[in-house]
């Protein structure tokens, strides 16, 4: 025996359910837009004052300010999309579900996005370096820039950008050179072995004061080893740590010309 056929879809029913519920709908869904832009608008708005604020206000720290803005920024945008769906009729306890279960499964699948966030907050927190601090994380050389919510940027002495995932900077040896007020600059050179070295030092010594020197700080000359035709020395001046690179130059120089006229 054969089964009835069953009856073609009216495409006309179709359109005609369509258009009912958009009509149904019409203010619901234009107040869901304007939610939805209003949201995105007030996240960035705020997201930036709160960036700001905290730039300002907290000793003008400019580490903890972008990671607090971007939360801040994601946060509100996650209730915006909550009160949109709430605009037609879906629960909060059905929406807290859905989220909870398509989280799991987000964490699942991102785990190493999340653990950059986790990596981002720890940096924020134990300070292993701030913004405008120059440090080596393993290879990872230059200025920090900003520390973000999943990566932290910086630039090199060269001008060079460097994009870098927190985790990586987390798990890495950080090499701090500024975080301390002063850093040492070594020199090391020969004189003759029959050289008189309190002369040496009295030659070289008022070539090493330079304006780079923390107050209350004074060079040192010592001796490193004894050689049968030479005695090799080291020169060490504090300097502050921001100027290590030109005070090095400086210093050098001058370093050159001091022995020049021992030798001479």
């Amino acid at each position: 025996m054969t089964q009835p056929r069953e009856s073609p879809v009216n495409d006309d029913l179709i359109l005609g359910v369509s258009t009912a519920w958009l009509i149904s709908n019409l203010w619901a869904l234009v107040v869901a837009l304007v939610v939805l832009a209003a949201g995105w608008f007030i996240a960035r708005l705020v997201s930036r004052y709160a960036t700001a604020l905290l730039s300002r206000s907290v000793h003008h720290d400019l580490t903890i300010a972008p990671i607090v803005g971007q939360s801040v920024r994601y946060a509100i945008m996650a209730v915006t999309i909550i009160v949109v769906l709430g605009q037609f009729g879906v629960q909060t306890a059905s929406i807290l579900a859905v989220l909870g279960a398509a989280g799991l499964a987000v964490a699942l699948a991102l785990q190493g996005t999340l653990s950059n966030i986790a990596a981002g907050i720890m940096l924020v927190f134990l300070r292993p370096f701030n913004t405008g601090d120059y440090i080596d994380a393993d290879g990872i050389v230059g200025t920090v820039i900003e520390v973000g919510l999943f990566s932290s940027q910086l630039r090199t002495r060269d001008g060079v950008y460097i994009f870098a995932p927190n985790s990586k900077l987390s798990n890495a040896k950080i090499l701090n050179y500024t975080r301390e007020p002063s850093r040492m600059v070594e020199m090391t050179f020969n004189v003759p072995r029959n050289a008189d070295l309190d002369a040496v030092r009295s030659t070289i010594s008022p070539s090493l004061k330079t304006e780079f020197s923390p107050s209350n700080t004074r060079p040192e000359i010592l001796v490193e080893t004894l050689g049968d035709a030479s005695v090799t020395m080291t020169a060490r001046v504090p300097v502050k740590s921001r100027d290590w690179w030109q005070a090095r130059s400086v210093l050098q120089e001058r370093l050159k010309t001091s022995l020049d006229a021992v030798n001479g």
